[in-house]
């Protein structure tokens, strides 16, 4: 299978390619040239299987060119097995009769990422033998929480690759921050950066953009590429755990095969409710998308008006990893949608003029399977609190605002549908919010927060998280640098 750029102007390239290169050189996202299809009996025959199977027959529909299904299976073995993912890669919750919670969370990060950022490693590894690449991969990448600490332990010590992670300096909870400090690996590195994400984002994207910086890192013996979803790389896997869910949601009878199901993602990036958008083109039985914004609810006015302007108030909010105003995976939309002549358009108004307007017809288009909806923070704050009280069942923050859109939706437009709604992160990531919103009492320290929300709900601290305040701070979280200094100092850590 071929991939194109959204921007129409890049060669065509293979998977390897795409995978290796991260951002096409006209500044698109790569795309597959076409959609693979599921068919009931395949989608049958995986209901059958492990998770790892499940995820090495999907990952072969889209990069069989040059990956073998047994190279994908012994990859996806290793990295969903129960050593990373101590409660399985994306169990399944049900909460009452029509709503069920995909929990994300259970890999050595416990945030979602890891589902993507375990794999993608392993694909880039063989990306690079299959090209013939003999320089090493620099991987930048910019993340409000959970992203850089995924990608660090993913891409850590691995043959052939640097990362460096940037991350604005008052985005990220403490706990997050104590993750990325801490971070073991030979070949990483850490930087917050003066400015909320959208800063740290167009901060890498100007260094993807920049041909003299291309040019200094190949003499270098580098080339750039990244780990952020703007990567194919790092969305195909993704699309992995919701035809997963649906095979689950048939083996415990929760529905029939070829019942259609709603789907509703917290996302800020729109990376994680694309994927769910792909399963859906292969055939996958779902009815319809809701994405879910907390306060900077730039995507619920988009598919609500058809306007797009980030040129409105930031809100930092205790979901900080949906802190985002420019949603990068939106533009792959939009090429599927309207084609690669009305993406750049688009592109560059959004680039010069901070917004754009979809004519009323795509807009239509678009409102025919997906909806937006935002959740504030007295909203997450109810959610929490409720969704403890009715089921016992302890979320984040993240999670909660999915879990209030996806009520709304059901009370609003569709009671009698099974409803899955995404978790994201656990609970403990964003303790003292989830603490506060439980019993009304803050706590300054995290740590302090986390170890009381341990003894109030007897939920257990996550591995990954446990002791964290005991491991050696290798990076200063502290020591920011402005966005004009992320090129140079890139180059100093060559």
């Amino acid at each position: 299978m071929q991939y194109v750029s959204t921007r129409g102007k890049s060669e065509r390239t293979t998977a390897a390619g795409a995978m290796k290169q991260g951002l096409a050189g006209d500044g698109g996202l790569f795309v597959p040239e076409e959609i693979p299809l599921l068919h009931e009996d395949t989608l049958t025959a995986l209901c059958g299987m492990t998770y790892p199977q499940r995820a090495a027959k999907i990952l072969y529909m889209y990069l069989s060119d040059e990956y073998t299904e047994e190279e994908l299976l012994s990859d996806c073995e290793d990295a969903y097995s129960r050593k990373r993912f101590q409660g399985g890669p994306a169990p399944v919750v049900a909460l009452g009769e029509k709503l069920r919670v995909l929990e994300l969370w259970h890999g050595p990060t416990a945030a979602f990422k890891d589902m993507a950022l375990q794999i993608m490693p392993k694909l880039l590894s063989r990306a690079l033998v299959k090209t013939g690449e003999t320089r090493t991969a620099y991987i930048l990448v910019a993340t409000s929480g959970d992203t850089g600490k995924a990608a660090m332990e993913g891409y850590r010590d691995v043959d052939g690759v640097r990362i460096t992670v940037f991350y604005p300096v008052d985005g990220v909870s403490r706990v997050q921050k104590l993750q990325m400090a801490t971070q073991e690996g030979k070949n990483v590195s850490v930087h917050s950066v003066v400015g909320n994400f959208d800063d740290a984002q167009n901060g890498v994207k100007a260094i993807f953009s920049d041909p003299e910086a291309a040019d200094t890192v190949g003499k270098n013996g580098y080339f750039f590429s990244s780990a952020n979803s703007i990567n194919w790389g790092r969305l195909v896997p993704q699309i992995v755990y919701y035809i997963s869910a649906y095979c689950d949601l048939v083996n415990d009878g929760s529905i029939k095969m070829g019942d259609e199901i709603n789907v509703c993602v917290p996302t800020g990036n729109f990376g994680n409710i694309l994927a769910a958008y792909f399963a859906k083109k292969m055939g996958l039985p779902i009815h319809h998308l809701v994405c879910a914004s907390n306060q900077n609810n730039v995507l619920t006015d988009f598919f609500a008006t058809g306007e797009y302007n980030r040129v409105r108030p930031f809100y930092t909010t205790t979901s900080p990893s949906m802190d985002i105003l420019i949603s990068s995976n939106l533009e792959r939309l939009l090429y599927m949608a309207a084609g690669a002549e009305e993406t750049v358009s688009l592109m560059r108004s959004l680039k010069e003029d901070g917004s754009y307007r979809i004519d009323e017809k795509l807009r239509v288009k678009l409102n025919h399977q997906f909806t937006g909806m935002y959740c504030d923070e007295g909203m997450t704050a109810e959610t929490i609190r409720n969704t403890y009280e009715k089921y016992r069942y302890l979320c984040d923050t993240h999670t909660a605002v999915g879990l209030h859109c996806a009520n709304r939706y059901m009370e609003d437009f569709d009671k009698n549908r099974m409803m899955l709604s995404v978790s994201t992160a656990s609970p403990y990531k964003f303790a003292p919010a989830v603490y506060r919103d439980l019993t009304g009492k803050s706590f300054d320290n995290e740590l302090d927060a986390m170890q009381a929300l341990e003894e109030l709900t007897c939920v257990p601290v996550p591995a990954p998280l446990s002791g964290i305040e005991e491991r050696a701070v290798r990076f200063d979280p502290e020591a920011s640098i402005a966005r004009e200094d992320m090129l140079k100092t890139v180059l100093a850590e060559m």
